[in-house]
C-alpha cells in the first residue's frame, strides 16, 4: 500500500514536471524562433529599432515570452529535484542549480529586452543614441542565449545520469540526453572560438530528441514503477 502511494506520488511529481518542461519548450519555439527574428534583426540595430517602434505589441509579446521561459525553466529545475532527490540527491541538487543558472541567464536577455522596448520608445534621446543602445542591448542578448548553452548543456548532464541510475525511465532516453549535453557544450565552445562549422548545428540535435522523448514520457507514463 505504502509503496503505491509512493509510485503514485513520483508519477504526479513527474507529470507536472513533464508540464513544466512542455512550457518551456513552447515559449522557447514561440519566443526565441518565431517571434525573435520579427523584432531583433542581427546585424541591422537600424532595422531592430524600427520594429520596436512599429510593431510594439509583438515586441513585447517577445518579452512576456521570454518572462514564460524563464519562469518555466526555473520551476522544471524545482520539480526535477523534487522527481529524483530520493534517488541521488548530489545530482538532483546540481540539477536543480544548474537549471536555476540557466533561468538566471535569460533573466539577462529578458532585462535588457525589457531595456530595448523602453529605449526605443523614449522621448529623451535622438535617434542616434538609441540604435547604439539597441546594438548594445541586441548584442547581450544574443550573447546571454550564446553563453546560456554552457549552462544548458551542463544541466542535460546530470538529468541524463539520474535517468541512467535512477531507472525510472528508459536508460537510452538518459543517454541520449547525455549526449545532448555534450553536444550543446561542445556547439557552445566552437561557437566562440569563432570557428565557422557547417554542421555545429547537428551538435544539439541529440539534446532535443532527448528534451522531446522526456518531455512525452514524464507526460504520458510519469516514471517507470519504481522497485523496492
Amino acid at each position: 500500500m505504502a509503496h503505491n502511494i509512493k509510485q503514485n506520488q513520483l508519477v504526479k511529481t513527474a507529470r507536472i514536471a513533464g508540464i513544466w518542461y512542455l512550457l518551456l519548450a513552447i515559449s522557447g519555439v514561440l519566443g526565441f524562433l518565431v517571434y525573435h527574428p520579427q523584432i531583433f534583426v542581427s546585424g541591422d540595430s537600424e532595422k531592430t529599432l524600427t520594429n520596436l517602434i512599429n510593431l510594439e505589441s509583438i515586441a513585447r509579446l517577445r518579452l512576456l515570452l521570454e518572462f514564460a521561459i524563464v519562469v518555466s525553466q526555473a520551476l522544471t529545475a524545482v520539480w526535477f529535484y523534487k522527481l529524483f532527490k530520493n534517488s541521488n540527491e548530489w545530482a538532483a541538487w546540481t540539477l536543480g542549480i544548474w537549471g536555476m543558472v540557466n533561468s538566471v541567464v535569460i533573466m539577462l536577455s529578458a532585462i535588457f529586452m525589457a531595456s530595448a522596448i523602453s529605449m526605443a520608445n523614449s522621448a529623451n534621446q535622438i535617434f542616434e543614441e538609441k540604435v547604439l543602445l539597441i546594438q548594445i542591448s541586441q548584442e547581450v542578448i544574443a550573447n546571454a542565449w550564446g553563453v546560456g548553452g554552457l549552462f544548458f548543456g551542463l544541466w542535460l548532464l546530470p538529468m541524463g545520469y539520474l535517468v541512467i541510475k535512477s531507472r525510472m525511465m528508459p536508460v537510452w532516453l538518459g543517454r541520449v540526453i547525455l549526449i545532448g549535453g555534450v553536444g550543446y557544450l561542445i556547439s557552445t565552445i566552437i561557437n566562440y572560438l569563432g570557428i565557422d562549422l557547417p554542421y555545429n548545428r547537428i551538435l544539439i540535435l541529440p539534446a532535443t530528441i532527448g528534451e522531446f522523448w522526456m518531455i512525452g514520457y514524464l507526460l504520458i507514463y510519469g516514471v517507470r514503477t519504481v522497485k523496492e
